[in-house]
């Protein structure tokens, strides 16, 4: 029988531990809006599943002026719950102990809770919000951050991990969300940056804001860090939910996929309405995935960064599926080096977890100017080229208007391992665009013609009917079929039904060499 004693011992380190830095800081957390490191695992977790890993642990008192410093839990919660159905491994850095810093045991807790997720196939969810190294712990704080990247690197590809960045998030500290599939930032109180505003400053000279260097804003806009931006922590947390009901657990289970038992196979008339009278009028592609998927629910991803191409997840008769799309409404939907590097980097994550890929071509090709080729478009778009040949789930292409040129390849022709490639009646497929190609084909008689423009307007036509149709490229075998846009959930639902038992084996290697 326990005895009394050893039982108050026990509850009164446990509610040492839950008490983190105490009432006052935790209040003012409150005050500005913010959940306790506790109180966002339990915003993620059911009621009553999540079993803590660690509580007791705690830093070593040998480091300079640790002595009187006493961190409950080491300023970490850790450990595992339910999200829904399915097991999800978590940590979230206490701000109210130690200002959330990170020194060995607490790298070791972070570290515990990924092994444990790693070897049980579970994903990894990490709230962040640290004031970075622990100083006194001096290079024992190094080794543990070198012990939290390597493994952030060792699960990626094997299970999920979402990196939700809810405080500081500065110096080494930011490299572990980078190194995670996905960052989820809040607007407020959250910032993410190497060096700092102070730093920048001592260094360069320029006087910069906080905002301008680590805001989520700038990283959703400007350097393509973050994939989704949240109102506040609760907002976070449910995106981080709606995106794990997309994600299998590992990389060896299926995504949750939730079949319908009869297909609906019945026309979207309204599909047909879409599609602008002039071709060379904007189309905004957000009609199209609407029609197309599933209650019109789509997840966007990096919704702010390079507009010009669309990515996210969604359902398809209850298929999960990648949607990779062009948006004509940006940049007229060609590909830049930001679109690139944003379109590969998502096609290798929904590879790597056997997610379907979706793609809806309206390209008119890679976007011209000396900015983009000495900034290295011709790299990045072989990014986009390798991500595609190199994925084996199955992969649908829907070419709804404009395919010209490399950028036809780059949105994954036949050529380019597309398992099934269907185009609308108002797909154009060729080497670049009827304007362009008129220009340098029909030179003599143009300058010859009385009215040039009208002459143009009907070479352009002629052209566009006779060698940029999509029955020219159908005759070649390069399509699968033509299909009315009315017709396309339909077509498109029974290919997904026939692809998920996919396998294609590849040469063996340890990996290919990306062009990084």
């Amino acid at each position: 029988m326990l005895s009394a004693k050893l039982n108050k011992t026990l509850q009164e380190r446990r509610k040492k531990v839950l008490a983190a830095g105490g009432e006052d800081k935790i209040k003012k957390r409150h005050d500005k809006g913010l959940l306790t490191a506790r109180e966002r695992i339990e915003h993620l977790f059911e009621p009553n599943t999540f079993q803590e890993m660690g509580m007791h642990i705690r830093h070593s008192a040998r480091h300079f002026d640790m002595e009187s410093k006493d961190f409950p839990g080491d300023g970490i919660v850790s450990g595992t719950g339910y999200v829904g159905d399915h097991a999800v491994a978590a940590f979230s850095q206490d701000f109210t102990v130690g200002a959330g810093t990170l020194g060995k045991m607490h790298a070791r807790k972070m570290v515990d809770v990924m092994k444990f997720a790693l070897k049980m196939g579970i994903p990894v969810v990490a709230f962040k919000d640290s004031g970075g190294a622990r100083i006194q712990e001096g290079v024992d704080a190094l080794s543990g951050y070198g012990e939290v990247f390597y493994q952030n690197v060792l699960l990626s590809g094997v299970v999920p991990q979402i990196a939700v960045v809810l405080g500081p998030c500065a110096g080494g500290a930011s490299y572990s969300p980078a190194l995670m599939d996905f960052i989820i930032m809040t607007k407020q109180n959250a910032f993410m940056f190497i060096t700092g505003p102070e730093v920048i400053k001592a260094v360069t000279g320029r006087s910069v804001s906080m905002d301008d260097v680590g805001s989520a804003v700038v990283h959703a806009t400007v350097s393509g860090n973050v994939h989704f931006v949240a109102e506040n922590d609760e907002h976070a947390i449910q995106i981080t939910k709606q995106l794990l009901s997309y994600l299998p657990p590992n990389n060896t289970e299926d995504p949750p996929h939730r079949p319908t038992t009869d297909i609906n196979l019945s026309r979207d008339e309204g599909m047909n309405a879409v599609i602008p009278e002039d071709p060379g009028e904007p189309m905004d592609v957000r009609q199209v995935i609407r029609r197309l998927v599933d209650g019109g629910e789509f997840l966007e991803v990096h919704a702010g960064w390079a507009k010009n191409l669309m990515v996210g997840f969604a359902r398809v008769e209850g298929i999960v599926v990648g949607v990779l799309a062009n948006q004509s409404t940006e940049l007229a939907g060609a590909l830049d080096i930001n679109a690139s590097d944003k379109g590969a980097r998502f096609i290798r994550f929904c590879n790597v977890f056997n997610i379907p890929i979706v793609n809806l071509v309206d390209v008119p090709g890679f976007l011209p100017g000396i900015e983009q080729e000495r900034g290295g478009i011709i790299r990045h778009g072989a990014k986009l080229l390798y991500a595609y040949a190199s994925a084996t789930v199955p992969k649908i292409t829907i070419i709804l208007r404009k395919a010209y040129g490399g950028s036809y390849l780059a949105m994954c022709s036949q050529e380019m391992g597309a398992d099934l490639v269907f185009a609308w009646p108002t797909g154009e497929i060729a080497v670049m665009g009827a304007e362009g190609a008129v220009n340098i084909l029909y030179r003599k008689e143009l300058d010859a013609a009385e009215d040039r423009r009208a002459k143009v307007a009907e070479l352009v036509a002629e052209y566009r009917s006779e060698f940029a149709s999509p029955y020219l490229s159908a005759s070649r075998g390069y399509i699968t079929d033509v299909i009315e846009p009315a017709e396309t959930r339909a077509v498109l639902a029974l290919a997904l039904r026939k692809t998920l038992t996919k396998r294609e084996l590849r040469p063996a290697k340890k990996h290919g060499t990306i062009p990084l």
